[in-house]
């Protein structure tokens, strides 16, 4: 199939009203990008970044679901699209056209009716003293990517899924680095030993430490929680930091049924502590691993 024209500097909502309409209520973001690309047919194994260039009507089509359902925020197809992950698929040369081929199937979608959001996750090894990768490699994957985004077109970086305070630290520095006017981030905390942390051991403190500088902070995915984790969660970022925050649960932890990898949480069950959550703080309420046009939908009615 036909790739999708690589035009820079696509039409971008403005962006300053973003972190502006926050003020007036809470807003509604999007769901998972790679589960939602399994249910269209992408492999386990397969490089999800390949599908801007392969499959395009496939991932602009999951944007646009998103947007039916009443998402005012959107995220790229571009989790694992820095040059080290890519390198692991044998397509780290292409990054820039893979992240730009991203942008513009959201900005095509979005239109002026959402905004966008670049999407960087961990970049897939482990820093030094406990891997053999420097900071300042990891630095310049994740500047790369943020400029290559922001030359694009996205509203904002979105810095999702970390668990190390290190990296989190070096993404956004990499994302104000790139000339970001809004960085949005989250840590990935689970239940562990009674107590909310990411896998690495960081704390839900010692997360918002590292998020300081960005924008708006908070938490995403989380494999082994209930919906009733959240807004505890949310509300010890609050009691922390007065910064938007952005919450982005998983649809429960992954199973494998017959063979298929299944998530057990419905959009009534998530939506029900979507009141909960804004209780508690949040600004930005979205899905990751699971969640589906269908529970956005689900929040957009909890919200209204």
């Amino acid at each position: 199939m036909d790739s999708p024209q690589k035009t820079e500097g696509a039409q971008r909502k403005d962006i300053n009203s973003l972190l502006e309409s926050l003020r007036n209520g809470p807003l509604l973001a999007d769901g998972a990008i790679g589960t939602e690309l399994q249910r269209l047919g992408l492999k386990p194994g397969e490089c999800c970044e390949l599908w801007n260039i392969e499959h395009p009507d496939r991932v602009r089509s999951i944007h646009e679901s998103y947007l039916r359902a009443g998402a005012q925020l959107i995220t790229t197809n571009t989790f694992r699209g820095n040059r080290y992950a890519l390198d692991y698929f044998g397509y780290g040369s292409r990054v820039r056209e893979f992240n730009l081929a991203a942008v513009q199937l959201a900005r095509e979608a979005a239109g002026e009716n959402a905004w966008v959001m670049g999407s960087v996750g961990p970049f897939g090894g482990f820093i030094s003293p406990f891997g053999d990768t420097s900071e300042e490699s990891v630095y310049n994957w994740l500047l790369e990517q943020s400029s290559i985004l922001l030359k694009g077109g996205v509203d904002a970086i979105l810095i999702e899924t970390m668990t190390t305070v290190e990296e989190m630290r070096l993404a956004i520095r990499a994302a104000r680095d790139a000339g970001a006017a809004i960085v949005i981030a989250t840590m990935s905390f689970n239940k562990i030993d009674d107590d909310y942390k990411t896998m690495k051991g960081v704390t839900i403190e010692q997360g918002v430490e590292a998020m300081f500088d960005a924008d708006v902070i908070g938490t995403n995915c989380g494999a082994n929680l209930l919906p009733s984790d959240y807004p505890r969660i949310v509300e010890r970022i609050r009691h922390r930091s007065d910064q938007p925050i952005i919450v982005q649960p998983n649809a429960g932890k992954p199973e494998i049924l017959n063979g298929e990898i299944i998530y057990r949480q419905t959009p009534e069950m998530m939506a029900s502590v979507v009141k909960d959550l804004i209780k508690a703080g949040a600004d930005i309420i979205g899905g990751c691993c699971g969640t589906t046009p269908e529970h956005i939908e689900a929040f957009r009615q909890a919200l209204n």
